[in-house]
């Protein structure tokens, strides 16, 4: 689903136009450039649109109707959950947990967070992963050239200047096994192993 179709889903519950929400669909898929396959979704989790998608686009944005919309439902209604067929909304350690254990041992995480051991708000940007999964090599989603160079501008609004960087976001789409609940939600995640009153296997 591309993000017009988002937009047009956005502006049948909402009203509006498709413009005054294409460039947060457009934002949520931007991780497309990096990964051609569903692996991309990332940002299609509760940590995406808490620490990534409100802090760039505001809790709330007013329509060319003059409605005030509220960014999170947006998000979780107009675009995460028609991907997954309004089944579910994958959590983040849904996608953590289908990086490969020993290719993400390979990355020195410890050296690079010497760069920012002084700077508390751009710590806990790029600590979040692993505060939320409790898995260092969820680290591969905040620490490469990607995010620091793409997201943490738009998120924090300041330039960052990290030097002999040398993680790019292909060591976390190469390292990740395809699951068959990424496919648009053919099958359930571990998150939702229970949901609509029964065990999903």
């Amino acid at each position: 689903m591309n993000s017009v179709i988002h937009s047009q889903i956005s502006v049948h519950k909402r009203g509006g136009k498709i413009d005054d929400y294409l460039k947060i669909h457009d934002f949520m898929d931007s991780t497309k450039e990096l990964c051609s396959d569903n692996r991309h979704r990332i940002l299609h989790t509760m940590w995406g649109i808490k620490r990534v998608i409100v802090p760039v686009f505001g809790h709330t944005i007013i329509n060319s109707n003059g409605k005030a919309v509220n960014v999170k439902d947006l998000c979780e209604q107009d675009h995460i959950l028609p991907d997954y067929q309004n089944r579910f909304i994958p959590n983040l350690s849904d996608f953590v947990k289908a990086i490969d254990d020993e290719a993400a041992a390979d990355f020195d995480f410890k050296e690079f967070s010497k760069t920012y051991e002084n700077d508390p708000e751009l710590m806990e940007l790029l600590l979040s992963p692993l505060s939320i999964t409790g898995l260092q090599k969820s680290l591969l989603i905040t620490h490469n050239s990607w995010f620091i160079n793409e997201i943490v501008p738009k998120v924090l609004n300041r330039n960052i200047e990290i030097k002999d960087f040398n993680i790019s976001p292909s060591d976390l789409f190469n390292n990740m096994k395809f699951k068959l609940w990424m496919d648009n939600g053919s099958s359930y995640p571990a998150s939702c192993k229970f949901t609509v009153g029964k065990v999903v296997g």
